[in-house]
């Protein structure tokens, strides 16, 4: 069950059930559809008076107990709208989300307004679990996905919203209240045409309680309501994806109340609507949306409900709506006052220095991702600000600016900043905003790739790197080429050079303290054949190497380094010697 924020008060229509026993209701649901027929009435009465969470408890229990998953045999067992219900509810809510947007952009034309409602509506948390959930499910990339299905500015705003990094700290400034109206002022009122960058910035990232403050300073200021202006200035699927974001601003409770009812009303229901927001909002905030529904339109969610659906179908709606709020006693209509405390936060990271390259003080990546958008806007690039600004800053913190860069403006730094700068300074400034592990994963593909291997690159990186380095590339690589390094060096390397490689690659090297009984034993292993030296050299400790070496010369009256020189050829030696060091 969802949590509420800590002091609020939990506002679900769906509880704990309380003495739940999954095993019991994993043996209730296999009779249930055991047979001819299934019970219908059994089914919805247990999903319905389960949290999610006891419902994948009671779909594991299911598996355990009779080796069938449990939605897959719903699915047989029901049919039509009350199946799609049943099955929403038994999806973790990520993976519901993730299933709806997968439905809504495949095939033919696209369901723009199942991606507005649920990309508009949702938290950061919610967000990244959703895009999680949606490479889990289907192993693609949702970001990819909706940018090859959406475009224009409809498609940058979905992708900054998708990247869940909306402001969340109470802190406002009522100076930044002010200038973001009227930097909403003149993007839109005040100019020729419209500025929906500024729009998109400002709404797509803004915090729920700065945002509801320049609303209410932009109607003082301006005299007409956010809505009105968005109405005037945008058009279109963006137009209505702005006017959603913010109503979810003002009031998420009140969206959904709007958008149930227009799933209702007039002829014929919009039942993927309605089943999506009861399944959705069912452990948030349904006790707030049906209060809303029935101040705003004079009638009861739950009799609107009775009214337009029917069988099983109405009746597990009517238990995801809470009850019967017609009834005496039940509805009890809660008005809530936002009081909004004006202060001022600052904090300092101390940062341990290391490294040509520190980290900035007084680091914005708000500033950065301005400052570069605008040196490559327009004809001709202000190379010296990218190059000032990108040099001057940690690995860390470029990163922080690629995702501010992605949020404010729906665009992706690295690819702009590959069409703006070529040659060498292109190959530098990209090297360097790219993270080390996925660095070294894309040189290390460089060094395998097309004709002949760059021995030199694969030695010079898998010699030097720690353990914590070398999994970390592991795991760049698999993510970035879809194959693990083993096969990529197992497929373009051979003999003895391929065996040291691949050892090097699982980042084994010892890393605890010294043991000079270890070293005289290695030293002796060292000169018999080169499986037992690449052994030792490749899983060794850094000191442990150094006392090898020092033994090495005390029982053979001649360095390691000489004797590898003498003994092995090739991109072996080479190897070989990197990992040993200076020469003795």
């Amino acid at each position: 069950m969802a949590k509420p924020a800590q002091g609020a008060k939990y506002r679900g229509s769906i509880h704990d059930f309380p003495g739940f026993d999954p095993n019991q209701d994993a043996e209730a649901l296999y009779t249930a559809m055991k047979g001819f027929g299934s019970d219908k009435e059994a089914i919805l009465d247990i999903i319905t008076s389960r949290s999610n969470r006891q419902r994948q408890e009671v779909c594991q229990s299911y598996k355990s107990l009779y080796g069938k998953d449990l939605i897959a045999d719903l699915k047989y067992e029901l049919t039509g709208k009350f199946e799609r219900l049943i099955v929403g509810l038994m999806r973790p809510p990520a993976y519901c989300d993730a299933k709806e947007i997968k439905d809504a952009i495949s095939g033919i034309g696209t369901d723009e307004k199942c991606l507005i409602e649920i990309l508009a509506s949702r938290t950061n948390e919610q967000m990244h679990q959703l895009v999680a959930a949606y490479k889990d499910a289907y192993e693609r990339d949702l970001e990819a996905d909706i940018i090859g299905d959406t475009s224009g500015h409809f498609q940058k705003m979905l992708v900054v919203l998708l990247q869940g990094t909306r402001e969340e700290d109470d802190v406002v400034s009522e100076d930044l209240v002010q200038q973001d109206v009227q930097d909403l002022y003149e993007a839109g009122e005040l100019k020729w045409g419209t500025d929906e960058a500024q729009f998109i910035y400002i709404l797509g990232n803004r915090s729920k309680q700065h945002l509801r403050l320049v609303f209410d300073e932009y109607l003082k200021t301006t005299g007409k309501p956010i809505e009105a202006s968005i109405r005037g200035e945008l058009s279109g699927d963006f137009e209505k994806l702005m006017l959603a974001v913010v109503k979810c601003i003002r009031s998420t409770p009140e969206y959904f109340a709007e958008r149930l009812f227009k799933a209702m009303k007039g002829l014929g229901t919009r039942d993927n609507t309605l089943i999506r927001i009861m399944v959705s909002r069912s452990e948030l905030d349904m006790l707030d949306i049906r209060e809303i529904f029935r101040t705003k339109y004079e009638k009861s969610l739950y009799s609107m409900i009775k009214n337009d659906t029917s069988g099983e179908y109405k009746k597990t709606l009517l238990k995801l709506s809470g009850g019967d709020d017609d009834a005496a006693g039940q509805f009890f209509p809660e008005a809530a006052q936002v009081a909004y405390q004006m202060w001022e936060l600052s904090a300092v990271a101390r940062v341990e220095l290391k490294g040509t390259v520190r980290p900035a003080n007084d680091f914005n990546p708000d500033a950065d991702a301005k400052a570069l958008r605008k040196a490559m806007k327009g004809l001709g690039t202000d190379e010296d600000t990218i190059i000032d600004i990108i040099t001057h800053r940690s690995n860390v913190q470029r990163q922080q600016i690629r995702q501010t860069f992605k949020s404010h403006f729906g665009r992706d730094l690295m690819t702009d900043l590959k069409s703006e700068i070529s040659g060498d300074l292109a190959r530098l400034i990209l090297g360097l905003m790219m993270p080390p592990a996925h660095y070294d994963a894309k040189q290390l593909k460089k060094a395998m790739e097309g004709a002949g291997t760059d021995e030199k690159a694969l030695i010079e990186i898998l010699a030097t790197r720690t353990n914590a380095e070398i999994r970390a590339i592991n795991e760049a690589y698999k993510e970035d080429y879809h194959k693990s390094l083993e096969d990529a060096l197992s497929s373009d390397t051979s003999g003895h050079f391929r065996r040291i490689l691949i050892s090097l690659a699982t980042g084994h090297r010892e890393e605890g303290g010294e043991n000079l009984d270890q070293a005289r034993e290695d030293a002796q292993g060292a000169g018999t054949d080169e499986k037992t030296l690449t052994r030792i050299m490749v899983s060794r400790s850094e000191i442990d190497l150094l006392n090898i070496r020092r033994e090495f010369i005390e029982k053979y009256d001649k360095s390691l380094h000489q004797a590898i020189e003498g003994d092995t050829s090739g991109d072996f030696l080479k190897a070989l010697l990197a990992l040993c060091g200076g020469e003795d």
